[in-house]
């Protein structure tokens, strides 16, 4: 049972590990466009005109959510995965 366990924490870990490279990547996207917008020029920016510079604006603000979103969510399948790996070692000590 302990092996099974095991197994189950080795893979849980593994997939952990995939959503964090898959979050990294967001993270470092949403960084890249932060810079982006903060080097636009405070006057006269090229972005046909003020409808331009909000739509920028708002796709940063859209990255930067959904990458918080993505990142509670990842906490949320750590904090259940986590949960259940630790009620099933709490069985299997009960019943030793």
């Amino acid at each position: 049972m302990q092996e099974l366990l095991t197994e189950i924490v080795v893979h849980l870990s593994r997939s952990h590990q995939q959503m964090a490279r898959i979050l990294d990547a967001k993270r470092q996207v949403t960084v890249r466009m932060a810079q982006m917008v903060q080097a636009l020029p405070d006057e006269h920016p090229q972005l046909s005109g003020l409808n331009g510079l909000l739509d920028s604006s708002s796709n940063v603000t859209k990255s930067v959510v959904s990458y918080l979103n993505s990142l509670a969510d990842l906490q949320e399948a750590v904090a259940d995965s986590m949960t259940h790996v630790v009620k099933v070692m709490g069985d299997s000590a009960d019943e030793e």
